[in-house]
């Protein structure tokens, strides 16, 4: 296993072909799909051949629980497309067993102090739908600020996209300001 990041309740790994039934469950959960696609199954076809290759191609990394090794989720430290590598976006998608917990904060925070302390970031972002209160609270736990809210154009409606989106951000003076207070 290459591991990619531990904390101190979290291994983060690479993706291989292996984690298809792991994002095929948490992909087919409503709950946990609601504020991406109001809740609609995933065929495994498109796990399969869309989502599985774009998670091993990189920038995505499976969450698992130490020293269970369960499969949590997943996070995401990646350029948006058409971004540069100095903005990436950060993102998540846990299992509801792991909400609540702090794992997505956890998590987070790890990604977050890597892109600045080790990747070069001057930026790191992440996006969720306004109504996502509980994703928001995590952006916000980790030091991110809201910077703008935006509709999404050419997408099909969902339960709460009326409210539109809305964008987080740190810059690394921010990270840097947050880790030389006491």
């Amino acid at each position: 296993m290459r591991v990619y990041l531990e904390t101190e309740r979290l291994i983060l790994r690479r993706f291989t072909e292996s984690d298809e039934d792991h994002l095929f469950a948490l992909h087919n959960d409503r709950e946990v799909m609601r504020y991406l696609n109001g809740g609609q199954p995933t065929p495994r076809e498109v796990i399969v051949e869309r989502t599985l290759p774009r998670f091993v191609a990189g920038g995505f990394f499976a969450a698992l629980e130490k020293p269970s090794g369960a499969f949590l989720g997943w996070f995401h430290l990646r350029p948006a497309e058409h971004g540069s590598d100095e903005e990436p976006e950060l993102g998540y998608r846990l299992h509801k067993a792991a909400w609540g917990r702090g794992v997505a904060t956890e998590g987070s925070l790890a990604l977050i102090d890597k892109a600045f302390a080790e990747l070069g970031a001057r930026r790191v972002f992440a996006q969720t739908m306004a109504v996502n209160l509980g994703s928001r609270r995590v952006m916000e736990k980790c030091g991110l600020r809201l910077v703008r809210t935006f509709h999404l154009e050419g997408f099909e409606a969902i339960e709460g996209s009326e409210h539109g989106e809305v964008e987080y951000e740190l810059l690394r003076s921010g990270w840097e300001a947050a880790r030389d207070r006491p």
